[in-house]
């Protein structure tokens, strides 16, 4: 296993990512029926999409595979943990890694670590996440693919972090050092009635595309440069719970909070499974 693993990570390294996602993301948006009504079926069933959970069930209904993808769900299928003051999980799928933050080291996988610095890209809220608190959760094909928020705050800034694409599947995150401060991502900054709260959307090979409910699509087309967005004057305001982004295809949202902000965290081991409103820990 350890030897397919480094074979097939060191394999990503020659893939020339952003071109292979740029041809997934026009596969995806097909919208001749008979292409995008198969793609869905197959690749729904494949994965096992729970697909009672949609509020459009009928294939026939969404305009591409990618519409798919990012379903809405029905009303109540993701109930938002009632505390108020707890924060919840910003989307479905399987805890990578959770816990403290050590100085500027984040767990990446079992004696992987990387730094938060290098994650937000040397912004100036960098500091502030030194021994606090983050999770990490891996999204799979087969789940919920929009991205909301796990406590209720103010935008701040955005940043848009160009970079490579690699696979953010465990084991290519067992393999690649700093993987997700080396692929591109969206980093959120909100202002809490508790403290800064960092949600940092992380795009990965064929999935890249990433969007923001203020801003709509970030990501295609490929940026070169870090692109820092001033919001705070804005009066961009979510409730805990509301949508904030979405990937176009699915990857990685790592949540960072300030040691102060965070009075205890519910204990995940790597790999357990969690869904969007799930309450993470409480807020002090």
């Amino acid at each position: 296993m350890a030897l397919f693993e480094k074979l097939f990570s060191g394999i990503q390294y020659l893939l020339p990512h952003h071109l292979l996602s740029r041809l997934v993301h026009a596969f995806m948006r097909i919208r001749l029926a008979p292409v995008k009504n198969t793609q869905i079926a197959l690749i729904g069933s494949m994965v096992g999409v729970e697909w009672a959970e949609a509020r459009i069930e009928s294939i026939s209904e969404f305009e591409h595979f990618n519409d798919f993808f990012t379903r809405e769900l029905r009303d109540g299928a993701r109930p938002i943990d009632p505390d108020p003051l707890s924060f919840v999980c910003p989307s479905d799928g399987k805890i990578s890694q959770s816990g403290r933050i050590t100085n500027d080291r984040i767990v990446q996988a079992k004696g992987v670590h990387y730094s938060v610095r290098s994650l937000l890209a040397n912004d100036a809220s960098s500091p502030e996440f030194l021994n606090g608190y983050f999770h990490t959760v891996y999204l799979s094909p087969r789940d919920y693919h929009r991205v909301h928020m796990p406590f209720g705050g103010t935008l701040q800034r955005m940043i848009h972090v160009p970079g490579r694409l690699f696979s953010v599947a465990p084991y290519t995150v067992r393999q690649v050092p700093n993987l997700f401060a080396r692929n591109e991502r969206v980093i959120s900054l909100f202002e809490t009635p508790h403290g800064l709260m960092g949600v940092i959307l992380v795009g990965a090979m064929l999935v890249s595309s990433m969007e923001t409910v203020w801003s709509g699509v970030v990501t295609p087309p490929r940026g070169r440069k870090i692109v820092t967005g001033d919001w705070s004057r804005r009066g961009i305001e979510l409730a805990k719970g509301a949508e904030m982004g979405r990937f176009n295809m699915g990857s990685t949202v790592i949540l960072l909070l300030p040691a102060a902000t965070v009075s205890m965290i519910e204990h995940f081991e790597s790999g357990d499974d969690v869904v969007m409103g799930q309450r993470l820990g409480r807020l002090g």
